[in-house]
């Protein structure tokens, strides 16, 4: 008799106890475009990445903000054109309303200061070490308060010899973090290229507070291999990174879907503008 009242009364409590409510973000799977099956030479094809759930985001103890250290750090280096500089200004903006934190600019590095034997010559055109830069330069320039510090360069980028290029680069373990724009200027398109350098940059900065390539949908957070295949992946996150990026920055997200979509439709980026739009209309 005992026995039967204990059960009976821990069947009370687990028909009393609420369950845990979802998230509004959770309205956007809707949205969420399946992955078709990739083609030769993309990224999914190359690469046995098991992808990372919004679950398993939630158990590993992420990178995040704290009191002391919630500023983004934006560091140039090199030689840019006035307009490159115009591009690097409008991805300094676009970071900061992407992950809602302030975002600040460092002092430009001069080229001089990557060391010749961090540099080579591929097809004739110069290439900087992004390992040296994520991981030997740019520690040492990370204020206190900085929670992950992102260089941008005009010049090419290689991770290590046996690779031809990347677009970016980024460290977990450092938080830090390279994006470069020397590939995505084509025919003198301005308005592209700052798509694909902010889509870069923020994609970089998202490994940096410890988000894995994503596989749960099409997604600014998965994998690429080239230009054309980035061209295909949107400015815009999956409702699962989504859900990652929310609930580690605590950011109102309704607040942060307005500004980006002021953002982009004020640069001429309104198929990205259209899609955060469709997010934001979903979260009601």
């Amino acid at each position: 008799m005992k026995r039967l009242s204990l059960v009976l009364i821990l069947l009370f409590f687990i028909s009393c106890k609420k369950e845990t409510p979802k998230s509004p973000l959770d309205n956007l799977a809707d949205l969420d475009v399946k992955l078709s099956v990739p083609n030769p030479g993309e990224w999914i094809a190359e690469h046995n990445e098991s992808g990372q759930s919004f679950e398993e985001y939630t158990q590993i103890d992420p990178v995040t903000i704290s009191e002391k250290r919630k500023v983004i750090y934006i560091q140039p280096i090199g030689n840019f054109t006035s307009e490159e500089k115009i591009i690097v200004d409008k991805t300094v903006e676009y970071v900061g309303k992407f992950f809602q934190l302030k975002t600040t600019v460092l002092p430009l590095i001069p080229e001089d200061a990557i060391p010749s034997d961090k540099k080579r010559m591929n097809s004739g055109v110069e290439q900087f070490d992004a390992s040296y830069i994520t991981h030997k330069l740019l520690p040492k320039k990370m204020p206190e308060d900085g929670i992950v510090v992102m260089a941008i360069t005009a010049k090419d980028l290689y991770p290590s010899e046996d690779w031809n290029y990347v677009f970016g680069l980024a460290s977990y373990q450092k938080r830090t973090g390279v994006s470069s724009f020397n590939r995505f200027l084509t025919d003198n398109d301005y308005t592209l290229c700052l798509n694909r350098i902010t889509k870069t940059a923020v994609h970089e900065i998202g490994h940096m507070l410890t988000i894995n390539h994503c596989k749960h949908a099409v997604c600014l957070m998965n994998g690429v291999n080239h230009l054309p295949e980035s061209d295909t992946k949107p400015n815009a996150l999956c409702s699962e990174c989504l859900k990652k990026l929310s609930w580690n920055l605590k950011y109102d997200d309704k607040k942060r879907f307005s500004e980006l979509i002021s953002f982009l439709n004020s640069n001429h980026l309104e198929k990205d503008a259209l899609l955060l739009q469709k997010q934001l209309e979903a979260l009601d």
